[in-house]
């Protein structure tokens, strides 16, 4: 598992495609998703790569229910004063009380999607409490006054995590990137909801977006979001 600083206050946690965010405040971490089940571990470890400890970790927060974004949040909270944050739409799949919808696959998606396994394996991980379910414009704790944004489309409770003090964005799976370029996310639920989610992040004024998947952008990102309006289709 990777270790990557982005920022003094900001590291990528990631082994192979799959990833998660690590924020740093002077009174305690936040992560932003979890990785796949089995994943505690290694983030126990990367905290204390960071030089901090695995116990002031005070929050997690999940920008949707996909295994490989929740799949260590169970074995995590395990550990005791943290809180897991969720959107209150996926919420219940998150707890194991509802089942996950399954994407509306583009034609040139369906073999990418095959190759994930995710038809076999499943879409959620391990059931996990949510302490605390968000909505839009609900305020956060941590990075000076982080904010939800509601991004339906890749889930119906799919959020983004803005903070305006640091010109910081988590989109989640709903951006990412190919070659520098921003493009939506894929396996989505329901695209057209998707695409004016992206909108939505597209005309925030951010320098850094870090994407569920594929190396963050770490400048001028709101302007690359911004860039792509024009190819959305």
């Amino acid at each position: 598992m990777e270790l990557v600083e982005i920022t003094p206050r900001l590291h990528l946690i990631r082994d192979a495609f799959v990833q998660a965010y690590l924020w740093q405040d002077d009174d305690g971490l936040t992560l932003i998703d979890t990785g796949l089940a089995g994943w505690a571990p290694g983030v126990t470890a990367a905290i204390r790569s960071a030089g901090r400890d695995p116990g002031e970790l005070r929050r997690i927060v999940l920008t949707h229910y996909h295994s490989d974004h929740t799949g260590a949040a169970a074995d995590l909270r395990a550990a005791g004063g943290i809180e897991v944050l969720a959107h209150g739409a996926d919420a219940p799949v998150v707890r194991g009380e509802q089942p996950a919808t399954p994407p509306v696959l583009l034609d040139w998606e369906r073999p990418l999607y095959e190759q994930t396994g995710a038809e076999t394996k499943g879409l959620t991980g391990p059931p996990c409490v949510v302490d605390r379910e968000l909505a839009d414009g609900d305020e956060l704790g941590f990075g000076g006054g982080a904010k939800v944004l509601a991004i339906p489309g890749h889930t119906d409770g799919s959020i983004a995590i803005h903070l305006p003090a640091h010109g910081i964005l988590f989109t989640g799976d709903s951006v990412s990137q190919m070659d520098g370029v921003a493009i939506p996310g894929v396996f989505n639920t329901d695209r057209p909801r998707l695409l004016a989610s992206f909108r939505r992040l597209a005309a925030l004024d951010v320098d850094i977006a870090c994407f569920g998947h594929m190396d963050p952008f770490t400048e001028h990102a709101g302007n690359r979001l911004r860039a792509a309006l024009d190819g959305l289709a």
